[in-house]
């Protein structure tokens, strides 16, 4: 509160996060927090938003048949609005060109790859007329002198720990 009355916002956070990793028959994912728990509390598992399940335990299985497309995230029994974020493929993946509009011979043109994922992407492919750049593994590329044979279909793969997408 400051002398004036005025109170300012207070943003808590459980610092929790969910870590997901595979196997034949269950996926196992993992609720960590950077705070310190006592009594040992109840997680809250979901899936796609969904009410999973409950458990005392900071790992819960899930059976690998389930969508690799799937979210999870975790919270702690009697905190559930203080959910961890979910974690998630790359999704909503798009390639913007610069500069815009018809492109003139000979001048440098920059493709940039966005997606939407958690944990965040860290690898991109550049694809072009279905075949892979030698060097196009960044966020961005970089087309310095085009050409006429430069033409053609451009896409990128966004890559995480979750999976990848066109």
């Amino acid at each position: 509160v400051s002398d004036k009355g005025i109170y300012s916002d207070i943003v808590f956070s459980t610092g929790l996060q969910v870590k997901v990793t595979g196997g034949h028959q269950y996926k196992t994912l993992t609720c960590s927090t950077t705070c310190t728990l006592t009594d040992n509390p109840t997680y809250i598992w979901y899936k796609n938003g969904q009410h999973l399940d409950e458990s005392t335990s900071t790992q819960y299985k899930d059976p690998v048949s389930s969508n690799y497309e799937d979210s999870y995230s975790c919270a702690v029994k009697g905190r559930e609005d203080l959910r961890s974020p979910a974690v998630y493929k790359p999704k909503n993946i798009s390639v913007s060109v610069s500069p815009s509009g018809e492109i003139e011979e000979g001048s440098s043109v920059t493709l940039t790859c966005s997606s939407d994922a958690n944990p965040p992407v860290d690898k991109y492919t550049w694809y072009f007329q279905n075949k892979t750049f030698p060097n196009g593994f960044g966020q961005m590329y970089n087309i310095s002198n085009f050409k006429s044979k430069d033409n053609g279909h451009y896409h990128c793969e966004a890559w995480n720990g979750r999976g990848s997408r066109n």
